[in-house]
Formats: C-alpha cells, structure tokens, sequence
C-alpha cells in the first residue's frame, strides 16, 4: 500500500522549476485571467477506497489528474455512508445541520433532502445564480425513485440524467431519468458506460457555451459500489436483511480478464487473531478461507468496476484537450466514502470511524494547481461546497460547516501552519455488510467521532450511544488495532436502551466510565500525553462538534479560547488549562439509542469558554461562559 509522510515541501519549493511543478504553476492565479469564470468538472464515483489501493489500478487517473495535479492524502467523508456524505458535500453542511442521516426514509434519501429545504438551497442554485450552466449525470441520492422523482424535481440543473432507484445500483439493468422526461431503462447495457455517453453529450453542451457561460459538470457513477437488486421502490423505515440482494460490482465484459492475482491488502489489522474495536465489531469471527477467497473476489470486482470510470477519465480529459479547455477547466476526482474488506474482521463495507471508511481520495487539476504534489492538509467534504464556489468568484455563505481548500502553491505552504487539525465525524442507525458471509443487520450503529491530526500527533476518539468509547494513536498504531480507553469492570452505570431497537446477544445491557494510566505513553512516538489530560481535550472538543454551526465547526479552538491562544492540541494541553478540560466541561454521552438524528437522544450539550484568570493570575478566579 502506498503511503505518504508529511507535504512534501521540499520537492516543491526545489523544484519549482521542473517539470512536475513548473514554476509558473506557483505564480499562476487561481483561476484563469479575463472576464470569464473557470469551467469545473467533478467526479465522484461511489464507496471507493483509498487504503486498499484502488486508486493504483486506475491509470488514466494517474496520468491526467495525479500527475497533473494535486492529491489530498489527509481528505475526509464526515458520515461514511452515501446520501448523507452528498448532502454535506452538496451543502457544505455537516449532517447534524442537514439531518439527513441515511439512505432511506424517514432519516434519509432523497424525500429527507427536500423536506428540509435543500432543493433549494444547495450547490448548483449557488452556481446558478453565479452565471453557470450546471449538469449532472449518475447517483445524486438514494432513494430518488421511479416514482417520486418528480415531486419534487431535483433543482438547479441545466441538464440532468439521474439513475432512479430501484435500479440505481444494478449495473446491467439501470433506469435513468433526463430533464422533466420519463425514465427510461437501460437493461442490458452497462451502466457505467451509459453514464459516460451520456456526460460527454453534457460535456459538448458546456464547451459550446462556454464562450458566454462557464459549466460545471457532475459525474457520478455507481462503480465500484457493490450491485444492489433492491427489492422495493422505496424503502421507508422498514428496512431489513430481506430489503435488498447486495453481491460483487460487475465489471464490463472487457475488463472481466484483468487483475486475476489481485487481493485484498494484508495489512496488520485484516483478518485479525484478536478481535478489535467495540460493540457489535468486538464480537464478529474470524473469517475463514473461503469467507477470504470470496472477499478476494470481490475486491477484484472492484478494481473491474472502476476500469469503465477510468476510461471515463480519459474521455472526459480527450475532450476538453480537443476543444482547447483542459487548462482552463477544474477537474476534481474523489468519492461519497470510503471502504473496508476484511480489516478489523469486517466484511466488505461501510460505515465505520476507521481510517479505511473516512479517509478518502481526493485529487484536484487546475489552473494554479501544483502538479504531481501530494498534500497532507486536513480537509473535509463539508469543505468541498464552498472551495467549488470560491472557484466561481461568488462569495461564500456564513453557514457552511466548512471552509475552503487551498489550491496554489503558496497556500497550501501556509495552510500547514493554519490549517484546521479535526474532522467531526458521525454516524446513525443501522448496518449491514455487503458481502456473502456474516450479512447481519445490527440495529444500532450510532456513534460521534473526532479524528485530530498535528505535526507529531493523530488521534480518532469515538463514543458510541451504547456508552463504550474508543481512542487510538495513529502514530503509534496506524492500523488501530490497539484501543487506549481501558474500562472498569466495577462501574455498572445502565443505559437506557429502546428495546425495540437493540435486541439478541449484540445487545449492551451495561457500559463502564472510561479509566487511564497517568503514566501512559504510547510507542514510536515522541508525542504522549497521559490519558488523564489528552482524554478530556478530545472530550471536549467533540462535545462542541456534535452540534456546532458554521464557525464553531471550522474553528473549535478560537471558540473554546476566544483570545486565540490556543490554535492546536498542543497548546490546550497546557497544564493551566487543566481544570478548565477537566473538571469544568461536561462529558459526551448519549441517554438512548436512536436509529436517526434526535437530539433529545444525544445527552449534554454545550461547552465552557474559557475567560482567562483574574488579575493576580489565580486560576480558580477564571471566568467561564456556558455556550450552548
């Protein structure tokens, strides 16, 4: 597996002058000069990993964006599952503020999306209203049905051509839907390839107008997410294991003979002798080899799937190479969430706070853009919306959850310094795996997670509604295989639990208060703080991203710390800030499990601002501000 460690900042201001990044590439603008607005292509292909590899099997994407552009190695989902992560992609809105929380009704889909307002308010009205003509083609969300994708129309499109459940994930039998026309289905044809014809078609429409307007085009394939039979039009809060039919993704007949040897990646953490994690992960078996072989297979059936979206890449480039717009024209390359086959025990899936199902491709070709540079700034998904419309030249909007991402040169040189450091992640309801062994439903699978990441640290804390947390050291164990909470055996704290939700032998009946060694140090680190200071820090600061807005979520430190002397872990971690962590904040919790977003459900909420000491310097006279 490929792995990068740090920006490489000294290949770039070396070699400025080569041919990987050009001087000029520094010093270009952002966008190209003149009156007119840059034109934006944006691929987003559906459940692709980055920790598996998948991304070396795509040539096509090497040569035209990687090479030629820049990859984010540190880029994040904020809720690792489809139409929630699109939601916050689309509206710059993390999905405790969209509560739009999964695939289905009544906590998600499309019907979740325009019963809270978003059909008209989200990126392409923004770009719209920018002076763009906009297109889409593919996935936008699920349960967009062949009944309901009328009421309403999705808005903000010039041209549309969306896949239609409960064909959206069928690879040889897809129905799509253009404009206001009725859906048409394409049984027998190969998906992945209707999805190409049909965005070159939107390709031309732009490029022809592009004179007067600049376009932004959105192509969104299924590949490689797993093929789905979906056994009911819409599935509205009844979801079960008899709901759908998941198998392999199915590559095009021409694909069919590549990769015979592939396999999954045995990393550390695959297949473990150990079980790792909490809850209902902490108790899966050890998959035996022809559980393995099969999980093989379908790995394989990915990389086939993603070889129709590589060529797709090519096209596309072709295209816009033929018609003297590639230079002026943002390509942007990433994914909904990531994937895991066999890590930790799990079956192929999603859903998870693990590196393997947050941490996701990212790849960005532009105007300004350093080529052939891999940064490892944090950004998120929720940063996406407002990077496209600073890209536009339209003013950002005072509520996005995000910020946007550096492109040139020397911002991304500066963004090391002053960069957000976390990425608030979350997660609601059920799962269940995609594979052929082990597809059983877990009722809950609701938890809220903090992923922080400094110079000489990286850590993921999670806390679960069942009570039971998890925190690991990245640094230290890159594979979290190692969860550092330990519990106390003598704490029997109940959680109120519904008993219509969690139910059988996966069911938490107790859960214990974290304990830590004051003495704890990780190894391979040179960064340790004991437990008993560190833990409180991530605490706190999840407790105010579970529910922050806007400037709370870009910049949790400046809220905890008004006077802005705290930008980083390392400065929270100060011992006069002690009580202040500790003692002062309260604790994340949830008082029930809950199978959507209801913030009854998730315990205590707000923070403590710090108002620093009183005037002889004694701490216990600081002054704090309860912020809900």
């Amino acid at each position: 597996m490929k792995t990068w460690h740090g920006l490489n900042f000294s290949r770039l201001l070396a070699g400025l002058n080569s041919e990987s990044c050009a001087a000029s590439d520094a010093q270009q603008p952002l966008v190209p000069s003149g009156s007119l607005k840059p034109n934006i292509v944006f691929v987003l292909s559906d459940d692709q990993d980055l920790h598996m590899d998948s991304l070396s099997f795509m040539p096509f994407l090497k040569q035209h964006l990687t090479d030629r552009g820049t990859t984010f190695n540190r880029h994040y989902c904020t809720n690792a599952l489809c139409c929630p992560s699109r939601v916050s992609l689309w509206t710059g809105k993390a999905a405790h503020n969209t509560n739009v929380t999964d695939v289905n009704p009544p906590y998600g889909g499309y019907p979740k999306f325009a019963s809270q307002g978003f059909n008209s308010a989200y990126l392409p009205i923004w770009l719209q209203d920018a002076g763009y003509n906009t297109y889409y083609v593919g996935k936008l969300f699920n349960a967009q049905t062949v009944d309901n994708y009328h009421s309403p129309h999705a808005a903000g499109w010039t041209g549309s051509d969306f896949l239609l459940d409960p064909y959206t994930y069928e690879y040889l039998n897809a129905t799509f839907q253009r404009n206001h026309d009725l859906p048409v289905s394409y049984e027998g044809r190969y998906s992945t390839d209707v999805v190409a014809e049909k965005a070159y078609g939107f390709l031309e429409d732009g490029l022809r107008s592009a004179a007067q307007k600049p376009f932004f085009l959105v192509i969104a394939p299924t590949a490689p997410h797993s093929n789905v039979h979906i056994n009911d039009n819409l599935i509205d809060g009844n979801f079960s294991e008899r709901s759908v039919v998941q198998s392999p993704p199915v590559p095009a007949e021409r694909h069919k003979h590549l990769f015979p040897n592939a396999k999954v990646p045995r990393t550390q953490h695959f297949n473990p002798e150990e079980p790792h994690s909490v809850s209902w992960i902490s108790r899966l078996p050890k998959q035996n080899e022809t559980n393995i072989d099969f999980n093989d297979h379908f790995y394989r059936s990915r990389l086939l799937a993603l070889q129709s979206v590589d060529e797709m890449i090519d096209g596309v480039v072709s295209r816009l190479q033929e018609a003297g717009a590639v230079e002026d024209t943002f390509i942007f390359y990433t994914t909904d969430n990531g994937y895991h086959i066999g890590q930790h025990r799990l079956q192929p899936g999603k859903q998870c706070a693990f590196e393997e199902d947050i941490n996701i491709p990212l790849v960005v070709r532009g105007p300004g853009i350093p080529k052939g540079l891999a940064s490892d700034i944090v950004t998120s998904h929720t940063d996406l919306a407002p990077t496209l419309m600073r890209l536009a030249r339209t003013a950002l909007r005072d509520d996005f959850d995000g910020t946007y991402i550096p492109l040139t040169a020397p911002e991304l040189q500066e963004a090391v310094e002053t960069r957000q450091e976390h990425v608030n992640v979350e997660m609601w309801g059920i799962i269940m795996s995609e594979g052929k062994y082990g597809s059983v439903l877990y009722p809950n699978h609701t938890y809220k997670a903090l992923r922080l990441i400094g110079q000489d640290y990286s850590y993921l804390y999670t806390v679960w509604c069942s009570g039971e947390h998890e925190l690991y050291d990245l640094v230290a164990d890159p594979y979290e295989t190692h969860n550092l909470v330990a519990h106390d055996p003598s704490n029997h704290s109940i959680l109120a639990l519904p008993s219509d939700d969690i139910t059988g032998p996966q069911a938490p009946t107790a859960f214990s208060t974290p304990t830590f060694s004051p003495a704890h140090t990780p190894n391979n680190t040179t960064f340790g703080p004991p437990l008993i200071h560190l833990l409180p820090r991530l605490d706190t600061l999840l407790m105010l991203l579970k529910t922050c807005k806007a400037r709370e979520c870009t910049h949790p430190w400046k809220v905890l710390h008004p006077e802005g002397n705290v930008r980083n872990l390392h400065d929270a971690l100060r011992a006069e800030y002690d009580d202040f962590y500790e003692t002062q904040q309260q604790r994340v919790e949830f008082s029930r499990c809950e199978k959507g977003y209801i913030r009854e459900s998730e315990g205590p909420e707000g923070v403590v601002v710090w108002r620093g000491v009183d005037e002889v310097g004694v701490r216990g006279g600081a002054r704090w501000q309860h912020l809900v």
